[in-house]
């Protein structure tokens, strides 16, 4: 009797382990598809790339690699199956791939990006770094040594991971470029975290005009009656909000549910609660910068005027105007994640950092914008400064404490090191734990200067 009554009990509990992980598995399937589909769907009509490539290289691993994934070309869309679990994702001109979630197909075309957002130059006919012509003046740096760098990178892998981009800028000028075959100086790649660094701009942008002060209350409607109304821009600039927030990719967590099941990403991430006291513990969240990125919609009275600024006093004027900042099912740009360029443009955006703020002779940043953005956040151990990652912790040792850099997931990069005059972009396929040897890379270029 004691017998049955044991191995029916071992029975019930590899029951309830089976249930407990087809359970979760289920809980799992919209973020399998939802990545599979949304990054195919981008990478097909924004990228211009095969569907065969991006599966055998960006989408092969995990359980991502098991997806089926359906390419349309006649309406610009993507289904992505696995097992009992599919995601469909479409791709709109202005706006990039997003995924249906809590709105059809129909509802989404029928919002059009608005006209006249493209800009008055055209960039084959003009010099860098506003056009694509380049004129050559820079003579210190070691011409063969950054071509060998450039060659072990890209066609090689000598510094691990899988590039498929890589630039140089050195006092302005582009001095190395670089890519695998398949990919061109007119591809747009996907920046991941690294969009968080153009959401700090957009602030700036808006902090000159006299539409946001970054100290002052963030001033949502949904926290004004709990102790969230004390969180300002700043704080979430500096991912000190003290909203509760768990950024762990691997798993079903605040972000990839954020990123792949939610159809409007900043308010999931500002319904939060609230976990610390604002300003004293430094925590990581992309939801933060969906915040923010919701507050910067919030200063225009129509979407028109919101997209148009995005294009017509930021892209546009730093040298960007292909630059696609896809937006999430409510229309909110994902601030956190989704912003496709090319490699010049990433260095663009360097070379406007390592300017102070100025492009092309002209301001677009306020003036101290790059400083506050580089002022360590209180609680990061000098790792953080606003949306942009610091080496002043020394994460590089070979490189100076003063570079500070924009990071997104699976090895994008784009380094700026003010005194060396110096803005480095390599974008690729890095996944972590193994990720980029970029120390010695770093550690090389500098080494080339002469």
């Amino acid at each position: 009797m004691n017998k049955r009554r044991l191995i029916n009990g071992i029975l019930a509990i590899i029951v309830a382990i089976l249930l407990g992980g087809i359970l979760y598995l289920n809980s799992l399937m919209p973020i399998i598809t939802g990545y599979a589909a949304k990054n195919m769907c981008s990478d097909v009509f924004v990228s211009g790339r095969k569907p065969a490539d991006v599966d055998s290289i960006d989408l092969n691993f995990s359980f991502i690699r098991y997806t089926k994934n359906e390419v349309n070309y006649d309406d610009s869309s993507v289904v992505s199956h696995f097992l009992w679990n599919s995601s469909e994702a479409i791709y709109r001109n202005g706006f990039g791939s997003t995924l249906l979630r809590g709105i059809t197909k129909a509802e989404l075309e029928n919002i059009k990006y608005p006209s006249g957002t493209g800009p008055d130059y055209l960039q084959d006919t003009i010099p860098w770094p506003l056009g694509d012509i380049v004129k050559d003046t820079v003579t210190s740096i070691d011409r063969v040594k950054l071509a060998e760098i450039s060659r072990q990178l890209v066609e090689e892998n000598a510094y691990r991971g899988n590039a498929f981009a890589f630039m140089v800028l050195l006092k302005g000028i582009p001095v190395a470029e670089a890519y695998k075959p398949q990919f061109t100086n007119k591809t747009r790649f996907l920046s991941w975290s690294m969009a968080k660094s153009f959401t700090n701009a957009m602030v700036g942008i808006l902090v000159k005009e006299g539409k946001m002060d970054v100290n002052k209350p963030a001033g949502l409607e949904e926290w004004k009656n709990d102790d969230r109304k004390e969180i300002t821009v700043n704080n979430l600039l500096h991912m000190q909000s003290g909203l509760k927030w768990n950024e762990d990719y691997g798993a079903r967590s605040d972000v990839t549910v954020m990123l792949h099941e939610k159809p409007d990403m900043a308010r999931y991430a500002y319904d939060k609660p609230l976990e610390h006291e604002p300003g004293t513990v430094w925590s990581y969240s992309s939801g933060t910068a969906n915040i923010v990125s919701y507050l910067i919609r919030k200063q225009f009275t129509d979407d028109s005027s919101y997209y148009s600024f995005i294009h017509t006093r930021f892209l546009n004027k730093a040298g960007m105007p292909d630059a696609v900042f896809e937006v999430d099912p409510s229309g909110t740009v994902v601030g956190s994640s989704y912003l496709y360029a090319t490699a010049r443009d990433f260095a663009r955006f360097g070379l406007l950092f390592l300017n102070d703020g100025v492009f092309n002779g002209e301001r677009i940043l306020p003036e101290g914008w790059v400083e506050y953005t580089t002022t360590p956040a209180s609680a990061s151990g000098d790792a953080y400064g606003a949306f942009f990652w610091l080496n002043r912790d020394k994460k590089l040792p070979s490189a100076p404490e003063d570079m500070y850099m924009c990071e997104g997931h699976d090895g994008q990069q784009i380094f700026i090191l003010p005194d060396q005059q110096l803005v480095v972009v390599v974008l690729g396929y890095s996944p972590q734990p193994v990720g980029m040897d970029c120390d010695r890379l770093i550690k090389d270029i500098l080494a080339a200067l002469n």
